[in-house]
């Protein structure tokens, strides 16, 4: 697939997300005027009996009050753009799952319950712990082809590969993973094949939606203790100096070198995904809070964090716009530990402001979602809310008791973590 043929698939697909918005809204409209007809009726028949007079003056449909044009009643020069970006947690590729489901053809089966959540969104990433290297899968941290189809088909946009497993392959397995992802459609990201093409992305990705500039960027904090052989120190985008030791050493002169890259080609708003952290632990780093206020001074708007597999916190200051989410936790696991199962997936409202040119985070919403992993059953992430609704309904294809419990466990401990409680 052409760098050209991937662009033409992402618009359509983009084009696609936005008919499904539009109907939407058309439907929740007609419903709402429908509503509005019957209380209006109501009203008129309940005043003294009386019918509406036919000598009632209206106005026209399509018209706007005397002394407006239909353009300043509905505020078209000034309304404001919205976008939504969504993101998952790691997608981990394991033994468990490939054993499951992943070496059929049908991965789109796996999330099926969430997929109109990652196409509804305008920009959607996830966050791939493994390689596209090719047979044998599982273990290897290798995955199938055909999981970067079902994703691209999901309306997944972009895939970050700056975390663990960036080089776990080594840098041919790089290149065959970056390949895979171009293949099915999506921009890889916070990774590069060679020097010459870090410099001619400047290390980062630049979207356009709707007029609206996004620019993305991939950090990780390391690759599992290796390192990037001579030659290829640009190919993956590093927080720390020390990567493959002890992570204190920020390296400041990398990360502010990509955000002054990215900050000259004006983007409206800037994303950072980063792979920090620890696993399986929920503290947050001196050296991670040192690397949070370097990115906001350099034009970060949000910061998406993953590696940990835990949910953590999420903070957001309403007045600047500035959204840190700490770790969403696993998008897809194999539930072989607690706490792995259940994660978020992450929704933000971006807005454009045309009358200041103001581009902000203006709000943000998660959904919480559950790695079903049952016995003699294909794994399948659903939403928790839905599933236990599903359950409590004595639907045919709800989970069992003990999931369902799980599940219930899961909603409490994910607002506690996204509320920094613990």
């Amino acid at each position: 697939m052409t760098p050209e043929e991937r662009k033409q698939q992402r618009l359509q697909r983009r084009k696609e997300r936005r008919a499904r918005r539009k109907k939407r809204l058309v439907i929740a409209g007609a419903v709402g005027v429908a509503a509005l007809v019957i209380l209006l009726l109501i009203l008129f028949r309940g005043c003294d009996g009386k019918q509406p007079s036919a000598n009632t003056p209206s106005v026209p449909a399509g018209t706007a009050p005397m002394g407006t044009s239909p353009s300043q009643s509905m505020g078209e020069d000034t309304q404001p753009t919205v976008i939504h970006f969504a993101a998952t947690g790691d997608l981990n590729v394991t033994d468990r799952l490939i054993q499951s489901n992943l070496t059929t053809e049908d991965f789109s089966a796996v999330i099926m319950d969430v997929a109109h959540l990652l196409a509804d969104a305008d920009l959607t990433t996830v966050n791939l712990e493994g390689n596209l290297c090719g047979v044998p899968y599982g273990a290897s941290a290798s995955a199938p082809q055909h999981l970067m189809q079902a994703l691209s088909k999901a309306g997944v946009d972009m895939i970050q590969l700056s975390n663990s497993y960036a080089i776990h392959r080594g840098i041919s397995g790089l290149m065959s993973t970056i390949d895979g992802v171009q293949q099915a459609g999506m921009e890889p990201i916070g990774v590069f094949r060679d020097s010459a093409q870090y410099a001619d992305k400047n290390g980062f990705t630049l979207f356009e939606i709707q007029g609206v500039r996004v620019a993305v960027v991939g950090f990780t904090k390391g690759m599992d203790g290796t390192t990037l052989p001579p030659g290829n120190e640009q190919c993956v985008n590093i927080l720390y100096s020390d990567y493959d030791s002890v992570y204190q050493k920020v390296n400041t002169e990398k990360i502010t070198s990509v955000l002054r890259a990215a900050e000259a080609a004006q983007p409206d708003i800037t994303i950072a995904l980063l792979h920090w952290g620890s696993e399986f632990n929920d503290s947050v780093s001196s050296s991670q809070k040192r690397i949070i206020e370097l990115m906001r001074q350099n034009g970060v708007d949000a910061i998406i964090g993953t590696h940990p597999h835990y949910v953590q916190q999420i903070t957001f200051d309403a007045e600047s716009g500035f959204l840190v989410a700490y770790s969403l936790g696993d998008f897809i696991s194999d539930a072989a530990r607690a706490g792995t199962e259940y994660s978020i997936l992450l929704d933000l409202e971006i807005t454009k402001d045309h009358t200041s040119g103001k581009t902000t985070i203006t709000g943000y919403d998660y959904t919480p979602i559950f790695s079903v992993v049952e016995e003699g059953k294909p794994t399948r992430v659903v939403r928790i809310t839905e599933a236990i609704a599903a359950y409590t309904a004595g639907h045919t294809d709800a989970v069992t008791q003990q999931t369902y419990e799980d599940m219930l466990y899961a909603l409490t401990r994910i607002e506690a973590r996204v509320n920094g409680e613990g």
